[in-house]
C-alpha cells in the first residue's frame, strides 16, 4: 500500500512502532460481530458462537472475533443477520459505547448516529429501556440507521435529523449520557477502506476540526450536571482527537477528563503536546492502534461535567 508522502512524515513522529504500523495496513482486517441480547438468547448466543467459530473479546460478554477468515458480505448475507441476532462491527467501535457505560432508564444522546452500531449497542446496555435520541444530520445516512435500529430490536430509540450544533441549546442540560462518535478523515480504517486518502491533506484535517469543535460545544451543553460524555474518532489527528478536547476543557472549567480502562485492549495515552496545544491532562485520552489491537484506530475520551 502506498502512502502519501506527508502522512508518512506526519504520522512517524506520532504513530508508535511505525514500521510495524506500515506493515500491518497490508494485512486484511479481521471480522469482528456482536451478538444482540435484545433477540438472541443463550441457546441463539452458543450456537452462533458454534457456527461462526468465534473467540470472545474480553470487555463485552457479547463481542467476539471470528477466527476463520470470512467477510463482511457473506456474514451480512446470514439469517442471523437479517433476524438482528448479530451486528458485523469492528472490535474499536464498540468501545465508546461500552466506555459511556448508559444504564437503564436513563436519557441519552447519540449525536452522530449514523449507521447505528453505536447506537444499538447502547441500547442494548440499556436493555431496551429509558431513551436514546439518534441524531445524523444526513438523510441517506437515516436509512440505514432506521434499518439497523429495526433489525436489531431497539425499541427505545427515537430518531431525529437536525444540525448536531443545535441540540445544545435545543436540550440545554437534558441528557445523562452523550456520545459523540464524530465525523472526521477516517485515517483509522484505512486497512478497510484505502479510498479515504483520495481527500486526505491537512487542509482537510483542519477542516474537520472546526466541525468537531462545534460539534462538541453543543454535545457537551446537552449534557446534565454529573453526566458523562464520551468523543471518539476513527482517525489519528491530532487536530481531530486532544486539540478538540483541549479546546473544550480550556473553554469550559467544569469539563473533566476521566481515565479510561479496557480490559484486554492495548490503549495508549493521548498525545499531551502538539502545534497549538500543550496540556498533561489529555493524556487521559486513548488511542487504540490498529497493529497493537487487530482492529481499526480509534480515539476515545470521557469526560465529566460537574
Amino acid at each position: 500500500m502506498k502512502l502519501p508522502e506527508k502522512f508518512i512524515f506526519r504520522y512517524e513522529k506520532i504513530i508508535p512502532d511505525f514500521p510495524h504500523f506500515l506493515e500491518f495496513l497490508e494485512r486484511r482486517l479481521r471480522i469482528y460481530i456482536r451478538i444482540n441480547p435484545l433477540k438472541a438468547n443463550e441457546q441463539d448466543r452458543e450456537e452462533i458462537i458454534r457456527k461462526y467459530d468465534c473467540e470472545p473479546i474480553p470487555f463485552y460478554p457479547y463481542a467476539f472475533k471470528l477466527k476463520s477468515e470470512r467477510d463482511e458480505v457473506s456474514i451480512g448475507n446470514t439469517l442471523e443477520h437479517f433476524l438482528g441476532y448479530i451486528y458485523v462491527q469492528d472490535m474499536a467501535s464498540m468501545i465508546p459505547p461500552i466506555v459511556l457505560e448508559p444504564k437503564k432508564y436513563e436519557k441519552v444522546l447519540d449525536l452522530t448516529a449514523a449507521p447505528g452500531s453505536k447506537t444499538t449497542l447502547i441500547s442494548a446496555l440499556m436493555e431496551n429501556t429509558g431513551l436514546i435520541v439518534a441524531n445524523d444530520i444526513n438523510i441517506d445516512r437515516l436509512k440505514a440507521l432506521t434499518g439497523n435500529i429495526d433489525r436489531m430490536g431497539s425499541l427505545n430509540v427515537v430518531i431525529t435529523n437536525l444540525h448536531g450544533e443545535r441540540f445544545g441549546n435545543l436540550f440545554y442540560e437534558y441528557f445523562d449520557k452523550v456520545l459523540l462518535d464524530a465525523p472526521c478523515s477516517s485515517e483509522g480504517t484505512i486497512n478497510k477502506n484505502y479510498e479515504v486518502l483520495n481527500h486526505w491533506s491537512e487542509f482537510y484535517i483542519n477542516k474537520m476540526a472546526k466541525i468537531q469543535k462545534n460539534l462538541i460545544i453543543s454535545a457537551f451543553k446537552s449534557l446534565k450536571k454529573g453526566g458523562t460524555l464520551v468523543y471518539s474518532t476513527c482517525t489519528f489527528a491530532p487536530e481531530e482527537n486532544e486539540g478538540v478536547i483541549n479546546f473544550l476543557l480550556n473553554k469550559y472549567e467544569n469539563a473533566i477528563l476521566e481515565e479510561i480502562n479496557i480490559p484486554g485492549i492495548k490503549i495508549c495515552e493521548g498525545i499531551t503536546k502538539w502545534e497549538g496545544f500543550e496540556n498533561e491532562e489529555l493524556k487521559k485520552c486513548v488511542r487504540i492502534y490498529p497493529h497493537y489491537n487487530e482492529c481499526e484506530g480509534f480515539f476515545v475520551c470521557k469526560i465529566k461535567k460537574i
